[in-house]
């Protein structure tokens, strides 16, 4: 009895499934296709850039001679703008700055300045004891002598004070003040405050920085004017020529601030017996630049060693700092004039470490001591102006008055006279010539000028190159692989071609070989079926 094999395979259903997942596949890939933006080429960029010259040299359109001209001019203009700016920024780091006066403006005077004099002779000739010369002989080039007049052989004397040498045997401002008057009223040798500097014990008037005197008017008389009589008969004889001889004979006079110590010796000038000096002051208040325009020290910055002994910082301050620093490293101690707790150099080798001391200084940037100017600075700038006194007149009244003869009248008397011009102060200020605003404003005129373009055409090359740059990078990173085919859970997945070719039955109608009767039996057509539906039977 013949046996029919029905074998029914579902596969128009699950034949639509790789179909539907193909086309959400082509969807995914269409709308990822439209979320990531491709970038924009060089002439797409040229055409829509603010860069003037570029779209018309780098545009879409044809190649000719008409582009290559308008390449060359964007280029040539280019090359121009690269040298004006490098010229603009060479100019603009040299930092160059102007000194800019303004008195027009004028500002009121702080206060009366401070006056510092100090006779030219260091000590009074009749107040050097034996011991005194023979400690001081290498200062004042005097012989040491014993009690009877005689050159000392073998004479002993106590260690030497320096500070009472100079306190006892310097010029008593009591002795050679013979009047004073400041504003219009009378003042004394009390108003004065002893100070040291390098001529010895000096004094200096309006001393005190938290209470100045006040100037109430300008011109001579609204000063300081004071008499004073140098005593040329207490100055020692030259026996001997050394550095510290002088051979002047009158006062040093420094005007400065009440903050700045005394530099007589470097900054003071002289004032000659027998004349009446006028000194006519000009407040001036300075203003210089810091780096990397200038080299003052501003406020806020820190220097050590720190200038000990000194309430503000100021050039002479720094100064004596420095020649302390240069004794104390060669002689072990320090000198009178200068500031601190060290031991005072003995007289023996005070020549010899003041010597040292101008040796060893150096007043450039590039010496051991470099003090540079603070940026606010206070200075008085000064106008001498002198007339020869007495006259006859007043030679015999002075010398009646003062017990004296008309020659030492003329030969030790002076006058002071120390005034301001005007009570009112200049402004003297440093500026930049060439500021970072400037070298912007140039930048953009030659910028505008050459290749027409501003800060957002730099901003738009910035752009278009991040964008190149990005997607170059992108497409490394996301370089495509070769998927692998692969089976999963063992199920493999047939075609309905690959199962008809595969199958090992006959197509429809065939007969098998031989002649025989045929070992298929006729299919089962579902009449109401469509050729080629859902279902299609097939048996073997």
């Amino acid at each position: 009895m013949p046996i029919e094999i029905v074998c029914k395979i579902k596969f128009a259903e699950e034949d639509e499934k790789p179909k539907e997942k193909e086309a959400g596949d082509e969807q995914s890939l269409l709308g990822a296709a439209r979320g990531a933006v491709a970038p924009r080429d060089l002439a797409t960029f040229a055409s829509t850039s603010t860069l003037h010259g570029l779209g018309r040299a780098c545009g879409p359109g044809p190649h000719g001679l008409r582009r290559t001209l308008w390449a060359l001019a964007l280029l040539t203009s280019l090359a121009a703008f690269l040298y004006q700016a490098a010229s603009l920024a060479r100019g603009y780091l040299t930092r160059p700055h102007l000194v800019a006066m303004d008195p027009a403006a004028p500002a009121p005077v702080a206060g009366f300045p401070a006056v510092t004099l100090c006779n030219i002779n260091r000590f009074r000739h009749s107040a050097l004891s034996d011991a005194d010369i023979f400690h001081l002989a290498n200062l004042t080039g005097l012989p040491p002598k014993d009690r009877d007049g005689h050159r000392a052989a073998g004479l002993r004397y106590p260690e030497p004070d320096m500070v009472d040498i100079l306190n006892r045997t310097g010029h008593q401002l009591a002795d050679m003040l013979k009047s004073c008057n400041f504003s219009g009223h009378h003042c004394s040798a009390s108003n004065f405050s002893v100070v040291y500097t390098r001529y010895g014990k000096c004094y200096t008037f309006n001393a005190d920085p938290q209470s100045p005197l006040p100037s109430r008017a300008g011109g001579m008389g609204s000063g300081l004017e004071i008499m004073l009589d140098i005593q040329q008969e207490e100055y020692l004889p030259i026996w001997r020529e050394t550095n510290e001889t002088s051979f002047e004979a009158g006062i040093r006079v420094q005007i400065h601030s009440q903050e700045e110590p005394p530099y007589i010796h470097q900054l003071g000038f002289g004032v000659s017996p027998g004349f009446q000096t006028f000194v006519s002051c000009q407040e001036q208040r300075l203003t210089y630049l810091p780096q990397p325009w200038g080299n003052c020290r501003a406020e806020s910055e820190l220097w050590e060693p720190e200038l000990q002994g000194y309430s503000a910082y100021s050039v002479s301050a720094c100064r004596l700092r420095c020649e302390k620093e240069a004794v104390l490293q060669r002689c072990h101690c320090r000198m009178v004039h200068m500031p601190g707790n060290e031991t005072i150099c003995p007289p023996n080798i005070y020549i010899e470490c003041a010597d040292h001391t101008l040796d060893s200084l150096g007043g450039g940037s590039e010496g051991p001591c470099f003090c540079p100017t603070p940026c606010n600075l206070t200075r008085y700038g000064k106008e001498i102006s002198m007339v020869k006194i007495p006259n006859r007149g007043s030679a015999r009244y002075l010398a009646r008055k003062y017990n004296r003869n008309e020659t030492y009248i003329r030969e030790n008397f002076l006058v002071l006279d120390v005034f301001f011009e005007a009570l009112t102060s200049e402004a003297m200020e440093q500026r930049a010539a060439y500021g970072l605003s400037a070298l912007l404003g140039d930048l953009g005129g030659q910028m505008g000028l050459f290749i027409g373009a501003s800060i957002l055409t730099l901003l738009e090359i910035l752009d278009y190159i991040y964008e190149v740059s990005w997607d170059r990078i992108k497409r490394v990173w996301r370089r495509p692989k070769t998927p692998l085919r692969t089976s999963t859970g063992g199920i493999s997945t047939l075609g309905l071609q690959e199962l008809k070719e595969q199958s090992p039955c006959p197509s429809r109608g065939g007969r098998a070989e031989g002649g025989g009767a045929s070992s298929l039996l006729p299919n089962h057509h579902h009449p109401h079926g469509p050729p080629g539906g859902l279902f299609e039977d097939f048996a073997c």
